[in-house]
């Protein structure tokens, strides 16, 4: 009999220590809930989805204000593409190690592998490099 008992203290007091975190829950949210009681509403404040459609039209003035900047000539703003540095990087890489993979020229760059699925496909355009299975190897100088 001494044994059942000792059993199903143990069993009780290891529930109890499961169901304290949700009972203090339960009691700050009762304490939440009892103080925005007092709190009167206020409709002049912007609700969540009149905020997500606000920046929805910010995106479309943003894409509106992109043609007027580019003079409706359709061309790209920012940089000129392939003026960063990582391509040149990645080509630097490849030369020195034919046959590396993406992964490893990540991991040696210290960049994500994504970025490189981009970067290499561009080069390979321009005849810099030529990817053989997995790996990438220089385009030799004709």
């Amino acid at each position: 009999m001494a044994d059942f008992l000792d059993e199903k203290r143990t069993e009780i007091g290891s529930r109890l220590k499961e169901l304290k975190p949700l009972v203090d829950e339960y009691t700050r949210l009762q304490a939440a809930a009892a103080a925005l009681d007092g709190v009167p509403a206020n409709t002049s404040a912007p609700s969540t989805p009149r905020r997500a459609a606000g920046r929805a039209g910010g995106s479309r003035k943003r894409s509106s204000a992109k043609a007027k900047s580019s003079g409706g000539t359709g061309k790209r703003r920012g940089r000129p593409k392939g003026s960063g540095t990582r391509g040149n990087e990645a080509l630097q890489l490849v030369k020195a190690n034919p046959g590396i993979t993406i992964p490893e020229l990540a991991e040696k760059m210290g960049i994500k592998q994504n970025y490189l699925y981009r970067v290499l496909p561009g080069l390979a355009r321009d005849g810099l490099v030529a990817k053989d299975g997995r790996g990438w190897h220089p385009k030799q100088a004709a």
